[in-house]
């Protein structure tokens, strides 16, 4: 049985690059605003931005987590028991970078197919206390990332 060639609107709509956000971000968003409210004990809203351009050094190795001052204080603030951020944390905990590592590797790693891996990913992140910012910049090859993301769950 011989296949039919393509029409042009079919070869269109097959090559058009999807309206909707990026699957990857979408489900990444919601868990992070899921588990970011659960461990602040705060209502949480996490909405996609467009990321800041990636570092002229290329792509990292492993996932580069880039939260601002506002968002390291509130996790150390609320981490310890407190309710409202004082003064600005000198660095950014540990155990925050741990959390969105484990949070990005069971995301990439849930997806069915490997999507194509986006340069960078960012977020504001709104609670009551302090509104916040978080990017990303992701591996350039979906194996590094895939490798990447075995290599956390099997640690974390």
């Amino acid at each position: 049985m011989r296949l039919l060639e393509l029409t042009s609107a079919e070869i269109a709509f097959l090559t058009a690059h999807p309206a909707a956000p990026d699957p990857l971000q979408a489900r990444l968003t919601r868990k992070l605003a899921a588990t970011l409210g659960a461990r602040l004990r705060l209502p949480v809203q996490a909405a996609a931005r467009v990321p800041v351009a990636a570092a002229a050094g290329g792509a990292p190795a492993a996932p580069d987590w880039q939260p601002d001052a506002a968002l390291a204080t509130l996790w150390l603030t609320c981490r310890l028991g407190g309710r409202r951020p004082g003064a600005a944390a000198p660095f950014v905990p540990r155990s925050l970078l741990r959390t969105l590592d484990t949070l990005l590797a069971e995301c990439w790693l849930d997806t069915a197919v490997a999507p194509t891996l986006p340069p960078a990913l960012a977020w504001h992140i709104t609670t009551d206390p302090v509104p916040a910012t978080l990017a990303v910049q992701l591996p350039a090859h979906t194996t590094d990332m895939t490798r990447w993301a075995r290599e956390v769950i099997r640690h974390g």
